[in-house]
């Protein structure tokens, strides 16, 4: 027996939605209002209370002044130091307060006199009026209505002195005030203390005499003296008062504060939030009483999102909604679940006919499936024969029973020789190797193993590379039957792995081993020396003046050095020594020693023959030098760094032998090293800690033995090492730049005492500076100089530069520009060391010299050497064709200075005159030699 439905499902679901439709309607209709009534409540409460607050704080800020007019009622004469310290305090309180003042009232003839008082407080001072926005001094008139006090001062001085009788606003608003006997405010004006215009207010409250009768207003205006006025801005009082009442921070509100001005116009005061895109409902309008001055105060809802003001009634249409939904879809469901029962059944007859029909196309895939496995395996054996991997078989003994695709270039040959064998069988030397024993290991385990690599090498000789990944397999009884896996031949990345090493470890230009592989190989030849107790050599090699062939002729021609060098070196060893490139132009060569050849110096010397002999550069023949050091190993070490480092202390020695000779490493040497560079660090706080002194030696006229000059000589006290001699520090200050800082120490120091000598009366003498060629270089020379002459006080001409040949020959046009613009300070230019140098005659008439120092090499041995005698001679004879003084350095005797009075020398220093001395003790010397002056006199 069927069910038959009434009506369609449709329609009674259509019914159940449109009733539960109606119902929510309704519903969300009540909420809605209730809710804007609520909105609308809450909104005025708001409003309101912000209205009570305005009216409250501005109430408060009048009764301000009352307090402070409290204070002239009080006391018979009130000081200005009472109104300030009175009214400070209030301001810091209530900062919208801009000043509090006292307006006296006055007549013509108390004028002078107030203006004279107005003077004392701030000079020339008058009383001033406003107009056209700017003040001005008020013209004579009956009465005035001036400010006498106003606090604070600072910011306020246009308004001191002010006269506000002129002005109707004012006028009037004291004359309310006087009326009423309340405070009363002015309209909204233009203060003189704010640019803004219609910025503020003034509240205002009369003073009177004391003790006066003030019951009615005819007594007030007879009593009256004066007025006390707050000038409030008006802005800021809203600003305070709401703010104080955390009232600014309600984003839904927008407050607006009207104020009539002194213009006839209404201005806004205040506005609180953004402008309103446009308002909820009409605003609350408000009018408050200032002082005797209506405020029209709006208070607006700032329009909120409708969802925001109507969210409860919004759910309950969402949710009626829902509800209507569910229960029509509950109505449709019971409809319509008598029609699922029959279609069940129908579609379970059609699902009885379906499997029928897919037993019959099961059976035809089937067949399907198996010509595509067919194919499958026919695409696999192509892809492999294709691929640079090939497949392979093992059986349980590990030997080849398969291998599918080319193993080598042969391939089918290949192939053939390892089937039947195992992987170690066809390459044997798998099984002398520490990898290939653990591979081994591995398989009879029957373990995985994947990319294992190992080498092989073929009938031609050919060496190929292969990597191999199988995994064991079983049978169904779980038990091995082998291994399967696959290989490919990496012979070209290996080669290519091979190169890059042998880029990372070579150098580039030379092909040598560079310094990572040197260390390497040092300490395999240091390891091998000490098993066989055999001494190991490690030489540095150092090319002589290579910096010269780069600036010369070029990096280019540099580079065809080093390359000719690196080869020499190699052909010159034997197959068992390492040469390598270290840096630069150094090179390291490791000698061991074989029973069969001994190390000697003879090995040493070959190498610098090799490297001697003639290389054409830039179609030049250049010979090149070496510098050598040798460290021997055990004897001077056993680490590599330490031999490297030993070895190149040994090479600076060389150099400083005049380079081209080899140098073993001894203890002194680094001994020498350490000195050096415990001298150097010092050196570098020397300045700081003012340990150089200045020593002057006198430079004596022959005929008179008078001293005419002295030259300033440094020397270093150093704490712990004593007296440094200048010897021992110069050359390292030269080398490390700080012989610049050290000059300009030497040069302002010189200078200050010289100048001191001077203001003493000890003579006008002239202190002579070496200059080292890093300071002769600086591109600000001439510009030091000068400022120390101007800072000292020296005259320029009591200044002697000493300068030695060797700073000239560089380049010679800028020596010359620098020495012209030396010259042109007012300095005085001494060639120092003459005669040791280049010495160009042609060089000498160039340069703008004025004294020729000659070298104590050649003043030691004129009594003895006929030939520096002649040359001194003939310097002495050529310094005065050229109208140049000489100065003889290094007199030591009495036959020299003969020698030197008979050929004209102008000049002498040295030893038989004086050491160099302290500065006390050459002052000494000067005042000893103005008083035998004096007694000869």
């Amino acid at each position: 027996m069927q069910m038959r439905l009434s009506f369609p499902p449709g329609v009674a679901s259509a019914l159940t939605l449109a009733a539960g439709f109606v119902a929510t309607a309704a519903v969300y209709i009540a909420v809605s209002n209730l809710e804007g009534e609520k909105t609308r409540m809450a909104f005025e409460q708001r409003a309101n209370a912000r209205i009570l607050a305005l009216r409250q704080g501005i109430d408060q800020a009048v009764e301000v002044l009352r307090v402070t007019n409290h204070l002239f009622a009080s006391v018979e004469q009130v000081t200005r130091r009472q109104f300030h310290d009175f009214t400070v305090p209030l301001l810091r309180r209530y900062p919208f307060i801009t000043a509090f003042n006292f307006h006296r009232q006055l007549v013509d003839a108390e004028r002078a006199g107030f203006e004279a008082q107005l003077g004392r407080v701030a000079a020339a001072s008058v009383i001033t009026e406003m107009a056209d926005g700017t003040t001005r001094p008020a013209p004579r008139r009956p009465r005035y209505n001036a400010i006498e006090f106003i606090e604070p001062m600072a910011g306020n001085e246009a308004a001191f002195g002010l006269d506000i009788a002129p002005n109707a606003e004012r006028t009037a608003t004291l004359a309310r005030a006087v009326d009423s006997g309340r405070p009363s405010a002015t309209a909204l004006l233009s203060l003189v203390q704010d640019t803004r215009p219609h910025a503020g207010l003034l509240v205002m409250l009369p003073v009177y005499r004391l003790h006066a009768a003030l019951g009615s207003a005819a007594e007030r205006r007879a009593a009256l003296i004066g007025d006390t006025a707050a000038i409030i801005r008006a802005g800021d009082l809203v600003q305070k008062i709401l703010s104080s009442n955390s009232m600014l921070a309600d984003p839904g509100i927008l407050l607006t504060v009207y104020a009539g001005a002194d213009d006839g116009l209404v201005h806004q005061v205040f506005r609180s939030g953004a402008a309103l895109a446009g308002p909820a409902r009409p605003p609350l309008v408000k009018t408050i009483d200032v002082a005797g001055q209506p405020w029209r105060i709006e208070v607006a809802q700032v329009r909120r999102p409708y969802l925001g003001e109507h969210a409860n009634s919004l759910r309950v249409l969402v949710g009626g909604a829902l509800l209507s939904f569910l229960m029509s879809a509950l109505v449709a469901a019971m409809v319509q679940r008598a029609r699922r029962v029959e279609r069940q059944v129908r579609e379970r007859i059609a699902d009885l006919q379906l499997s029928n029909r897919q037993r019959d196309e099961d059976v035809l895939e089937r067949h399907r499936t198996e010509k595509a496995l067919h194919n499958s395996e026919q695409r696999f054996q192509q892809l492999v024969s294709m691929s640079s991997y090939w497949y392979w078989e093992q059986d349980a003994q590990l030997r080849f029973v398969a291998i599918s695709g080319g193993v080598g270039a042969g391939e089918q040959a290949d192939s053939a020789r390892y089937i039947g064998k195992t992987r170690w069988e066809v390459a044997p030397a798998l099984a002398e190797t520490v990898s290939g024993q653990a591979h081994i290991a591995l398989v009879r385990a029957r373990q995985p193993f994947a990319n294992f690599e190992y080498q092989t090498v073929y009938r031609d000789g050919d060496l190929r590379w292969y990597s191999v990944t199988g995994e064991p397999a079983f049978n169904e009884q779980a038990q091995f039957s082998g291994y399967r896996g696959t290989s490919a031949d990496i012979s070209a990345r290996k080669l290519s792995e091979q190169r890059s090493e042998h880029v990372a470890q070579h150098d580039a230009l030379t092909g040598l081993p560079n310094r990572s592989l040197l260390h390497d190989l040092l300490g395999q030849a240091i390891a091998c020396a000490h098993r066989r107790s055999r001494p190991v050599w490690v030489l540095l090699i150092d090319l002589d003046r290579f910096k010269f062939v780069s600036d010369s002729l070029g990096h280019k021609a540099g580079d065809v050095l080093l390359v000719t060098v690196a080869a020499r070196l190699r052909s010159a060893l034997r197959d068992t020594d390492t040469v390598a490139r270290l840096s630069g132009d150094e090179f390291v060569v490791i000698l061991t020693e074989h029973e069969e050849r001994m190390l000697s110096v003879d090995v040493v010397q070959r190498l610098m023959d090799a490297v001697a002999q003639p290389v054409m550069l830039a179609h030049e023949e250049f010979v090149a030098t070496c510098s050598i050091g040798v460290a021997v190993c055990p004897l001077d070490g056993a680490q590599a760094d330490s031999l490297i480092g030993r070895a190149d202390i040994a090479m600076v020695r060389a150099k400083k032998l005049g380079r081209n000779n080899v140098q073993f490493y001894t203890p002194a040497m680094n001994e020498e090293a350490m000195e050096r560079m415990r001298i150097e660090s010092a050196l570098r706080c020397a300045l700081e800690r003012d340990e150089f002194v200045l020593h002057f030696q006198p430079q004596v006229d022959p005929a008179s033995f008078e001293i005419v000059g002295m030259e300033a000589l440094i020397r270093w006290q150093h704490p712990e090492m004593g007296m440094v001699a200048p010897s021992r520090f110069i050359t390292i200050a030269e080398e490390t730049g700080l012989i610049v800082q050290i000059g300009a120490w030497v040069m302002r120091a010189a200078c200050r005492q010289n100048r001191a000598w001077h203001e003493a009366g000890l003579g006008k003498l002239r202190v002579a500076v070496n200059l080292s060629a890093r300071q002769f270089g600086a591109a600000n020379l001439v510009a030091d100089i000068g400022s120390v002459l101007a800072e000292t006080g020296l005259a320029p001409g009591f200044l002697d530069i000493e300068l030695t040949e060797s700073l000239f020959m560089g380049d010679v046009t800028h020596a010359i520009e620098m020495l012209h613009a030396l010259k042109a300070l007012g300095v005085t230019l001494s060639l120092d060391d003459f005669g040791t140098g280049y010495s160009s005659l042609s060089y000498l008439s160039r340069f703008p010299i004025d004294v020729l120092k000659i070298d104590r090499s050649f003043v030691a041995s004129i009594t003895r050497d006929s030939n520096d005698a002649s040359i001194v001679a003939s310097i002495i004879a050529l310094a005065h064709e050229l109208k140049l003084s000489v100065i003889a350095e290094g007199v030591e005797t009495q036959e020299q200075l003969d020698y030197l009075r008979r050929h004209g020398c102008d000049h002498m220093q040295g030893y038989f005159f004086s050491p160099p001395l302290p500065a006390a003790e050459f002052e000494h010397m000067l005042r000893k030699q103005i008083d035998v002056r004096g007694n000869a006199q």
